[in-house]
Order: C-alpha cells, then sequence, then structure tokens
C-alpha cells in the first residue's frame, strides 16, 4: 500500500473496482504525501481532507453497491482558477484571496459526478497570466526535478503535483501555452482541446477567447480517462459546442501512426532562442515515430513571426474587459478606508493586482482605447485570421504538425526574465490558442541538467483522440513518461 502513487490510473480504476484497496486508503495514501512533501513542492494553495474523505467515503458505498464509474474513488487536484462551492478560490490573486465561490464550475460539478475525489486546489500564475507559477500571490511552486526551477505556468501547480505524485492527475487551463508548458517543464502529457471542447463556465476569465480547460497526468492513457469526463456540451458556457464527444480511452489505437504525416514547419525549428538540447530531443522523438511508420513532412507555417505580437494584444485587450468587475464593491479584496468611490476603485484594484496582471491591463485597456482600437486590436485580429489560414492550409498536406512546447527547458526561480523574454517563451504555444486548434505536449527526455524536454503535437478541429492516440502509441515505445523525479519517489 506503500506504492499507489506509482499506478496509473487504469490500475488504480481496477484495483479499486476489484477491491484491492479502497478509495479512502488510495485518498488517506495521497493525503500523507501532501503533508510530507509538498512544503518542499508547494503545489497546493488549498488541502481538503475532510471533503475528500467523505467523497472518498461516498465513493466505496458506490463501488460496494455496483453504481461506479470507470473513475469513481480515484483522487485529483484542481487548478485553482475552477470554482469550487465552498471551497476558496484564488486564481492565484490577492484581490480573490478570500473569494469562496457559492458554486461549482462545470468541470467541477462533471468530476463530482463522475466520483472522483477532490484533495484540494493548486497554485497557479496570477490570473493565468504568466510562465513560471511566480507570478501568484502565495507565492512560487518548485519543480519537482530541480526545487530551485519553476514548473512553468500558469498551470504550474497542477504539473507539480502530478509531477511530485501528490495527485494522480489534474486540471489545468491554457490560454497560450498554460497546459503544454508546465507538462514540458515537468515531464508530463497534457492535452489542451479544441476551443469549445470543454466548459468553460466557472472558470475565472483572463481571455475568452483563448481560454479552454485540459487535463494534465503523466500519460496520454491517463488524460483520457480525464478527457472522458470533463468534455462535452454545456448550456452555461456559449462557447461550448454542440459536437458528439469521443471515448477517448477506446480510442486510444484508434490512430495508426504508420502512413501518419507529420508536418515539420521549418521556422519552428530556426527559432534564436531555441536551446540545442530541445531541438535534439524532439528530433530523437520525431526519428522515433519516423521508424514507427509515421512519415516527416516539411511545412511552411509563414505567420510565425506574428504570433507573439498578435496574442499579446488579444489576450490583453480581452483581460483588461474581463478583470474588470473587480472593483472593490460586490466581492473580492477591498481597500481600507476609501476616500470616495474613484479611491476605493484605484486602490482596490492597484492593491489587489500584482506587477504582471496590471502590465496586462494596461497593454489591453491602450490597444482598446479611442484611436488605437482599429490600428492595434483590429489589425491584431484580422491576424489572427491569418494565423488560422496558415494552419488550415498546413492540414490540407499533414495530419498533424511537430514542435517543441518550448524553446528552452525550465528557468531557475527568481530568474527575472524581462517581459520580452517571457513572452518569447510561449513562441511554440501561442498559435494554437489563436487558432482554436488542439495540442498535446508529451515528454521526449532530459537536458544536460536533467530538466525534461516536450515535443508538442499540434491537431486539426476535433482531433483529441487522434493526439491523444498518437502520443499513447509513442509512450506503448518509449519510457520518457515512465519517469520520475526523485521527491516523487519518496514514501509518506
Amino acid at each position: 500500500m506503500t506504492d499507489l502513487h506509482r499506478l496509473s490510473i487504469r490500475e488504480l480504476a481496477e484495483g479499486l473496482s476489484q477491491a484491492k484497496f479502497s478509495s479512502r486508503e488510495l485518498t488517506e495514501h495521497y493525503l500523507k504525501r501532501i503533508a510530507k512533501i509538498d512544503p518542499l513542492v508547494k503545489s497546493y494553495v488549498t488541502v481538503t481532507p475532510e471533503q475528500a474523505l467523505a467523497e472518498a467515503d461516498a465513493a466505496d458505498a458506490a463501488l460496494k453497491a455496483g453504481n461506479a464509474t470507470a473513475l469513481t474513488g480515484i483522487p485529483l487536484a484542481h487548478k485553482d482558477i475552477f470554482c469550487t462551492k465552498g471551497i476558496k478560490t484564488t486564481a492565484g490573486s490577492k484581490i480573490l484571496d478570500n473569494f469562496i465561490s457559492p458554486y461549482d464550475a462545470t468541470v467541477v460539478e462533471k468530476t463530482k459526478a463522475a466520483g472522483l475525489v477532490t484533495l484540494g486546489k493548486v497554485n497557479m500564475d496570477e490570473f493565468a497570466m504568466g510562465s513560471t507559477s511566480e507570478s501568484s500571490y502565495v507565492g512560487a511552486t518548485s519543480n519537482p526535478w530541480a526545487l530551485d526551477h519553476v514548473p512553468g505556468g500558469s498551470s504550474g501547480g497542477s504539473a507539480a503535483a502530478v509531477a511530485a505524485d501528490l495527485a494522480p492527475f489534474a486540471t489545468g487551463t491554457d490560454t497560450g501555452g498554460s497546459i503544454r508548458q508546465p507538462a514540458s517543464f515537468c515531464g508530463l502529457t497534457g492535452l489542451k482541446p479544441t476551443y469549445g471542447r470543454v466548459s468553460r463556465f466557472g472558470i475565472i476569465a483572463y481571455a475568452s477567447s483563448l481560454d479552454q480547460a485540459g487535463p494534465m497526468a503523466r500519460s496520454a492513457e491517463d488524460c483520457a480517462y480525464l478527457m472522458n469526463v470533463i468534455a462535452g456540451h454545456d448550456a452555461k458556457d456559449s462557447t461550448s459546442v454542440k459536437k458528439e464527444v469521443d471515448d477517448y480511452v477506446a480510442n486510444l489505437n484508434g490512430t495508426s501512426v504508420k502512413g501518419l504525416h507529420i508536418g515539420i514547419p521549418k521556422q519552428y525549428f530556426n527559432v534564436a532562442g531555441l536551446d540545442a538540447d530541445v531541438k535534439a530531443r524532439v528530433e530523437e522523438s520525431l526519428k522515433k515515430l519516423e521508424e514507427m511508420g509515421a512519415t516527416l513532412v516539411e511545412i511552411d507555417l509563414n505567420m510565425t513571426e506574428a504570433y507573439v505580437p498578435t496574442y499579446y494584444l488579444i489576450a490583453p485587450a480581452e483581460a483588461s474587459s474581463n478583470l474588470s468587475r473587480y472593483d472593490g464593491v460586490r466581492y473580492g479584496y477591498r481597500c481600507e478606508n476609501p476616500a470616495d468611490l474613484m479611491d476605493l476603485y484605484k486602490r482596490s484594484r492597484s492593491e489587489g493586482f500584482g506587477p504582471e496582471v496590471q502590465r496586462r491591463i494596461l497593454i489591453g485597456t491602450y490597444a482598446l482605447s479611442a484611436g488605437y482600437y482599429d490600428a492595434y486590436y483590429v489589425k491584431a485580429q484580422k491576424v489572427r485570421r491569418l494565423i488560422q489560414q496558415d494552419f488550415l492550409k498546413a492540414f490540407e498536406n499533414v495530419d498533424v504538425i511537430a514542435a517543441p512546447s518550448a524553446p528552452t527547458t525550465a528557468y531557475k526561480i527568481g530568474a527575472n526574465l524581462s517581459p520580452t523574454e517571457m513572452y518569447l517563451g510561449d513562441i511554440y504555444t501561442l498559435a494554437v490558442n489563436l487558432a482554436g486548434l488542439p495540442a498535446i505536449n508529451a515528454p521526449v527526455g532530459f537536458d544536460k541538467d536533467s530538466l525534461p524536454v516536450g515535443l508538442q503535437l499540434i491537431g486539426n478541429y476535433w482531433s483529441e483522440s487522434q493526439l491523444l492516440s498518437i502520443i499513447h502509441q509513442y509512450q506503448q515505445n518509449t519510457d520518457w513518461h515512465t519517469k520520475r523525479a526523485a521527491i516523487a519517489e519518496e514514501n509518506a
């Protein structure tokens, strides 16, 4: 019973259904690990032991009565951007430090309905704005592979919790790479679904046309199990699409790698900041896929240089609009003794928001202001369309597109990257969100400092099953997804 954290989701489900262990025993196992190891990793913002054990007992009763789903009794962690009824939901910000949601996000609702057990809420960059998880009001999370390095962001807490075996899997959100980049930095598999595939209802908004929730886990198979629960139309989300949901687990072997055409954008592999070790590991993984029967096809993605400037006009503009509701009046942080209404607004927002959030609000407000709206925001939306068309043209000749997930491995905590350096680190992930496409990260090796490297596969719309299947088969022929950081090997 000391190695339950080493089991896959399928093995956990089989163990619970065969009564080899109970959900309570499994949940207690993870709670003990969190108590022992998380003070070093700092992935959790809120741990909910009483609720978790109550949910575990209910899961055990359902298992005994034969009323269980495929995942009943398995614990998970939620990124602290998903509203959770009765549990603090901070989005990593001082302005929401005392906010307890009166309702559950649809994703949370669905995981509860499936009998999953919520261990707690995990850390993130403030309002999902960042690539390191250092902008969180509660402080930085560490990368389990090297505690003096960042886990990536914004879903850094989700990645760190899974990589340290403090949760079997976790939910994340991806607005410009916030699932794929931390998955890459922490040696995990992470899927960003097609925009509209997973409900955004109850996710604290950063940029509404870009945000999408998805699973983070050790393997494509583990991600497929969680996708089976969270995917699907939601009437409460106007951007949720009415489209039949695949059985992602059943389809894990549904795509043949043999004969698959993988696009290799030559612009992506000539980026100035691409680390040599990252490039080498990604190229080795592509060679492996080639050995498995795939065909590599060089393609052009001519809009590559437009990704960063386009994203960093559209996303801040939407953030400026979405974050205007945090005014110190209705809920959230409120400054002390305001002189008048204007002082209340100014001080509540300037004291409640951190520097990166303030920076993006200012950029977005400027881009939307009179005299600049057409020159910046409208032009960025037109370029966004060209980026989308660039991908669609490429998909006429290839099945998926391959790229690194990030140009480097994890940064050191306190590296104090300039905003420009941090934004350029998103070069490989931003366009997927601008175009609304699905993409997946898979671990493919390590750099010279033993830090994980990730491969990103980008698919056409609604091709989540295909992406999961390709990576699943790659993972049947490699063992990178089974590697664990030393801290994850510790027993509670």
